[in-house]
Formats: C-alpha cells, sequence, structure tokens
C-alpha cells in the first residue's frame, strides 16, 4: 500500500527589492498598495538596550526608531509578529545598495485595483511619485508599464 506523502509547511516569503533609499520606498509602495510600513522600534530598542547592535546602523523615521539600511511594508489584516514587527504574510522589504538601478526588472509587481478603477488608480500612483513608461494595448487586454520613484518597473492592470 503506497502512502500519500504529508505536504510540508508552506515557506514564508518576502519580495525584496534593491533600494537607494529604503524609506522613501517603503513609504511609496505602503500608500500605492494601502499597506503598512513596518514598526520595529520595540525590537531595535531592546537591541540598542542590549548593546546588541550599534546606534549607527538604526534612523529615526515616522517618530520612531528603525534600521537605517531597511524598511518593510506589508498587508494591513496579515499576521506580524508583536516583539519585532515583522509581517508574516505579503510583505515587500526594500534593503540599501550603494549602486543606482541600471536594467529593466527581471521581477515585477502587477497591481489590479479592480474593473473600471485603471485610470482613477494612474492620476493617485502619478501623485505618489510613480510615472507611465508606456500604454500597452493588446487583444487580450491593456495595461500600463509605470516606475516607482526610483525606476523600478510595475504593471497597472
Amino acid at each position: 500500500m503506497t502512502q500519500t506523502p504529508t505536504p510540508g509547511t508552506p515557506v514564508h516569503w518576502k519580495v525584496v527589492v534593491d533600494a537607494a533609499d529604503p524609506h522613501a520606498q517603503a513609504d511609496f509602495w505602503a500608500a500605492a498598495l494601502r499597506y503598512v510600513v513596518e514598526d520595529n522600534s520595540a525590537l531595535i530598542g531592546k537591541l540598542l538596550g542590549a548593546g546588541a547592535v550599534p546606534a549607527g546602523l538604526t534612523v529615526e523615521s515616522h517618530g520612531r526608531r528603525a534600521w537605517r539600511d531597511l524598511a518593510a511594508v506589508r498587508h494591513p489584516d496579515d499576521p506580524y509578529e508583536e516583539e519585532s514587527g515583522t509581517g508574516r504574510g505579503r510583505r515587500l522589504l526594500f534593503q540599501r545598495v550603494p549602486e543606482e538601478k541600471t536594467v529593466k526588472n527581471r521581477l515585477h509587481l502587477d497591481l489590479h485595483p479592480g474593473e473600471g478603477r485603471r485610470e482613477e488608480e494612474l492620476a493617485r500612483l502619478e501623485g505618489l511619485g510613480a510615472r507611465v513608461l508606456r500604454r500597452v494595448e493588446e487583444p487580450s487586454g491593456g495595461w500600463l508599464v509605470m516606475a516607482d520613484p526610483e525606476g523600478n518597473e510595475f504593471c497597472l492592470h
């Protein structure tokens, strides 16, 4: 008799985006997706108090301590660790890198605001600092290829 294998525990994941300014990128994407910027200040305070990390690895953002080179956003309804503020669901993490973006993304987000809402969402995203790179119209449908404030491409359907 063969036994059906028990499925393993799903792997927790996040999308990581290189950024020149992780906090500005987190603010843009939190607003664009209607997510929340993660609050890691309790964990940072604990680590600073224990002398486990130097203060130079932190900055003030939104009136609280944050990691200097990292900022994340998460879906407001998803679970998160209260002690660290780290999201356990849909999440984008922005990490500071020294080099500028030079080529097209190999991975991008597609935003789907809902039937008939693309132009309204376009205006909102442009107000946040995004820009249209091109409009695509194909027999299967149309969408906009856009760029966030640092030039990372995404599509608006």
